[in-house]
């Protein structure tokens, strides 16, 4: 197979990473990389998809991987996977006769090792840039459900249509599903048994980096959990919290004992991000006093992990929601990050301040929800499905169907910008439009056989 058709297909079939950016899959296919790394590291508590999918489909996913290794003629096909995912290593290793040019790096179970900069320099030794992409370096990176995505595409014609999802949390029985694009997150929860509080808060992605929905939010390409939390739950209070008041909280008893910093994974790779400097800064004007602006400046390289506010600070401050506001302000004003900025080596006592995952999992009192969440892949069935039209990084699609009109389960409903970073969408159940907008488009249930 030529590198075109591949990008052509994976373009046509609406793959976008499904780890959680949603950047469009065939952007990836690139000849440059050297090496390709297949990111099987959950990088938050409660998560199971990728060991989960990896375990049951190795052999269709390690066929798949192989193939983009020959047609991107890269030098070096791996599969980077905690070692800790017992059940995965074992089909790995039974499936590797099959494909032996295909390497398997064992990983520790620190977080956040699926953070592809971190994982690139754990599988390979190579550093990123602060604001750089892999592919400056000869790499690629790919997550297990995107893989299995090409391989859908490849063999059956599917397109990207559902979601892989774990339930966790507040539930009677968790699982992980798999439910159409555009499924709401209070009929997918169905699915779990139910919920067990009164006043749940709910959580779409992991309950480091994720964010709290509405029940009515909907399903898309990239949503890898929903965590269903009491209203009371710690971890709900911080991410509800008011950001003034953490700036306040912050002003009042930030101590400047720079245990944000000491533990920031992106800075002990040698990046210039600071929090403790940003915090010193941002609540005392130090920087503007004596004219330097690069604690702030340098929110550009922060990966928003959560480790800083969420395991570092003794205090139980928000350096991260604080440098995220910054860092997005300084995006409306349009400054960009310093692609040239200068960054060190990797810290020689990074190895001793990697973050255990089942410590972090206690910090953050999520122990008691690390309960096994078996993987039951039959589709979900709903009478509705909210599709948006922006389920990916770039432009979001351009709607090809109008009100009143009938598709079926995989159909275009939308399409792809042209010459833009841009995917389509397709449909995820049979049914006829009922709503278009500019943001999503509204199919209800035919009641036919999908």
């Amino acid at each position: 197979m030529e590198i075109q058709e591949l990008i052509g297909i994976v373009k046509e079939h609406g793959v976008a990473g499904a780890g959680g950016a949603g950047f469009p899959t065939y952007a990836k296919l690139d000849k440059r990389a050297e090496a390709i790394l297949l990111n099987c590291a959950e990088c938050e508590p409660l998560l199971k998809v990728h060991r989960q999918l990896l375990e049951k489909y190795a052999y269709e996913i390690m066929e798949t991987f192989a193939l983009i290794g020959e047609v991107l003629e890269a030098k070096r096909t791996i599969i980077a996977v905690k070692e800790a995912y017992k059940g995965t290593v074992e089909a790995l290793q039974a499936n590797r006769h099959s494909y032996p040019k295909i390497e398997v790096k064992l990983l520790p179970e620190v977080y956040p090792m699926g953070d592809e900069v971190v994982l690139i320099h754990e599988t390979l030794g190579i550093t990123i840039p602060p604001g750089g992409l892999p592919i400056q370096k000869g790499v690629a990176v790919f997550n297990v459900e995107t893989i299995f995505n090409i391989h859908k595409a490849l063999k059956n014609n599917g397109p990207v249509n559902a979601k892989y999802l774990t339930i966790a949390g507040e539930v009677t029985a968790p699982k992980t599903v798999l439910a159409p694009v555009g499924m709401e997150v209070r009929e997918v929860i169905q699915a779990a048994g139910g919920i067990t509080v009164k006043s749940p808060v709910f959580i779409m992605g992991g309950p480091m980096t994720g964010r709290v929905v509405s029940s009515y939010d909907c399903v898309t390409k990239t949503t890898n959990a929903i965590l269903v939390l009491d209203r009371n739950h710690k971890l709900v209070q911080r991410m509800l919290s008011d950001v003034s008041v953490d700036m306040k909280r912050a002003m009042s008893v930030c101590c400047q004992c720079e245990m944000c910093t000491d533990l920031c994974p992106r800075n002990l790779l040698g990046h210039p991000i600071t929090p403790h400097l940003f915090m010193r800064s941002a609540t005392s004007g130090v920087g503007a006093v004596h004219q330097d602006l690069s604690p702030f400046l340098h929110t550009f390289y922060c990966c928003s992990c959560g480790i800083c506010e969420l395991y570092a600070c003794p205090q139980d401050l928000s350096p991260r929601r604080l440098i995220t506001q910054y860092k997005n302000g300084l995006r409306g004003k349009g400054v960009t990050p310093d692609k040239e900025v200068k960054y060190k080596e990797p810290l020689s006592l990074r190895e001793y301040r990697k973050v255990p995952m089942e410590r972090l999992t206690a910090r953050i009192g999520l122990t008691e929800y690390n309960q096994e969440a078996p993987l039951v892949d039959t589709l979900l069935q709903t009478n509705q499905v909210k599709i948006k039209l922006a389920q990916h990084i770039g432009v979001k699609a351009v709607a090809k169907v109008k009100k009143g009109d009938t598709v079926i389960f995989g159909s275009k409903i939308a399409e792809a910008a042209d010459d833009k970073l841009s995917l389509p969408i397709h449909s995820s159940i049979n049914g006829e439009v009922i709503e278009i907008t500019e943001d999503y488009i509204i199919i209800r249930n035919s009641n036919e056989r999908m």
